[in-house]
């Protein structure tokens, strides 16, 4: 495997990822960091499916016909957000019974246009109700995607309907808010403006499918989250902003941020990798690995969480003050895919980067 990430990475963290006690992290590096043999891979991830931490989480997995498991969307409690979790320690589809249990329950809802539902009160009324907005079946379709339902006629709809509404926004190529399908309630933001977070999530549920199945017009959607952060000096879309509070990473990942961003564009190499790319677009990527290492790395090449969600104290990405095992696994994982312009990331002063509109003077990086 290429080892020019390391590079800007710092010292190479992968000896003690393989000695790690967390299973999921002994899995993660060999699978995304060592290149190991399919059957290595696979042992480790047995064992990280074994592992009573992940055991514990999947018994968290909400019943979805009760709510959204009493979580806001950017909730990492929220059930789509867990099964990507689940999904990032190791758990694969027709590995637990509750897993699938979860996305049965989650195919039963579906409107007439191919939309996934969820359960819940809209902002303003009391009384739940089931309904959608792109975050919902956006969110939803991308996890039956990632857990093998792929083929499902349901989720084909779903596809259709996402590929549908890719559309021409103010800031290039992508998805909207859409408005609530039964209280036509919407998110903040002009209307027409791109959702960040959406299009993040139809990108990635793209991406997991074979070319004969994504839509015309991709490759420039995947080009406008690079636009979003190249604008980010004068606009700030749907309130996500791109200060510190974007280039720190909160464990686990769940919601939009420079991890969220490049776990994403990385699926789409044609974005950045020197033979193909506009010289626009692999310079913002290049920016945006800078500001990953740069804001969540230390010099020894570990990842300390300084920010994360409550709750998540039997993973080490949930413990703060420390260097977490896993947390460095999941975002080395992310840098080594840019290996291809580790020149580029290496030539970047990320002090001497634009800051977010709004935000105050920035915020120096933790290296």
């Amino acid at each position: 495997m290429d080892d020019a990430w390391l590079r800007f990475w710092g010292p190479d963290p992968r000896p003690w990822l393989r000695t790690s006690r967390e299973p999921s992290t002994r899995w993660r590096c060999l699978a995304e960091l060592d290149g190991a043999s399919a059957a290595q891979v696979q042992q480790a991830r047995r064992a990280a499916v074994a592992d009573g931490a992940v055991g514990r989480l999947i018994e968290r997995l909400p019943d979805w016909r009760a709510g959204l498991g009493g979580a806001g969307h950017e909730s990492p409690t929220c059930g789509p957000n867990l099964l990507n979790l689940l999904a990032e320690l190791g758990v694969a589809a027709g590995d637990d019974g509750r897993v699938e249990r979860l996305l049965d329950e989650m195919l039963e809802q579906q409107d007439e246009a191919g939309r996934f539902l969820s359960f819940g009160p809209a902002p303003g009324r009391t009384t739940p109700t089931w309904g959608a907005v792109a975050c919902d079946t956006h969110a939803v379709t991308e996890v039956l995607v990632r857990f093998g339902r792929a083929d499902d006629p349901r989720v084909e709809r779903a596809l259709e309907y996402m590929g549908a509404t890719l559309s021409t926004t103010p800031q290039g190529a992508g998805w909207e808010c859409t408005p609530h399908t039964v209280t036509g309630w919407r998110g903040p933001g002009r209307r027409r403006d791109l959702c960040p977070q959406v299009t993040l999530e139809a990108l990635r549920t793209f991406a997991r499918l074979p070319e004969d199945r994504r839509p015309a017009g991709l490759t420039e959607a995947a080009r406008t989250p690079l636009e979003v952060w190249r604008r980010r000096s004068s606009e700030h879309p749907h309130m996500f902003g791109h200060g510190v509070g974007f280039k720190t990473i909160k464990w686990p990942p769940v919601w939009y941020g420079v991890w969220m961003v490049l776990d994403t564009v990385g699926r789409y190499p044609q974005l950045w990798s020197p033979s193909s790319a506009a010289v626009e677009d692999r310079r913002s990527v290049a920016e945006l690995v800078a500001c990953l290492t740069a804001y969540n790395t230390a010099a020894d090449g570990t990842v300390t969480p300084s920010s994360c969600y409550r709750g998540f104290g039997d993973f080490s990405f949930g413990r703060k003050q420390q260097p977490s095992p896993i947390a460095t696994a999941m975002t080395a994982g992310v840098a080594r895919r840019f290996s291809a312009i580790a020149d580029d990331v290496e030539a970047i002063d990320v002090l001497a980067l634009a800051s977010s509109r709004g935000s105050p003077q920035p915020v120096g990086p933790r290296r």
